[in-house]
């Protein structure tokens, strides 16, 4: 598996087959000009997971990838006039020879006020990789590398940690990290790599940079 962070909760994955980017927001940068996409998915409607403005743009100049939406997202993509699939929960694809399949179903909760909205968490490759978008919800499958969310409005450190102990990966990648200032992203990934399960290692690849893992 070799992936590239591009900041936040944006990832590139490149399995045996397959070229996809997760989660292409407003936090992130430089995945604009990514080329050759297999597929593109979003966890959720928020925009720092869902540009609006560059998706459009970033499914013309990768015409053969496929757009895969959880159920809130697909109003918005309408809006944009663009094709996409949508996944629920347990529901499961294939996008150039990679599984990926669906775990969770609603976005975790900001405080009581906050409509809680549809989010897929994301499977790739039979537990390849896991992306849970806005959730810490464990998937059936085992996880070999994992994307954990380290900062948010809906997230304690303890419930991050506790979700990596949870999830066992062999890496974990810490993603959704752009609230925090630079020593916050230091403090935050030494915090998971302290308190990591047993066999599990924590990796930050530098931002852009493609990363075997």
């Amino acid at each position: 598996m070799k992936i590239i962070h591009f900041g936040h909760s944006c990832v590139l994955l490149e399995t045996e087959s397959a070229r996809l980017l997760i989660d292409p927001g407003t936090f992130a940068t430089g995945f604009e000009t990514v080329r050759e996409l297999d597929g593109v998915l979003i966890t959720h409607q928020h925009p720092d997971h869902l540009d609006t403005t560059k998706l459009a743009t970033l499914l013309l100049d990768n015409p053969n990838a496929a757009l895969v939406v959880d159920e809130g997202s697909a109003a918005v993509t309408h809006d944009l006039g663009l094709a996409a699939t949508v996944l629920m929960s347990g529901e499961h694809t294939e996008i150039a020879g990679t599984a990926v399949h669906v775990a969770g179903g609603r976005h975790a909760v900001i405080h009581d006020e906050v409509p809680v909205i549809a989010n897929n968490g994301y499977v790739i490759g039979h537990g390849a990789f896991y992306h849970p978008g806005d959730s810490l919800v464990v998937p059936e499958q085992a996880i070999d590398v994992l994307g954990v969310p380290v900062a948010a409005p809906w997230l304690k450190t303890s419930e991050a940690i506790g979700f990596l102990r949870a999830v066992a990966p062999r890496t974990a990648v810490p993603i959704h990290e752009a609230v925090l200032s630079g020593t916050g992203v230091g403090l935050y990934g030494g915090l998971l790599t302290r308190f990591a399960p047993a066999g599990t290692g924590v990796i930050a690849p530098p931002h852009g940079e493609l990363t075997e893992i």
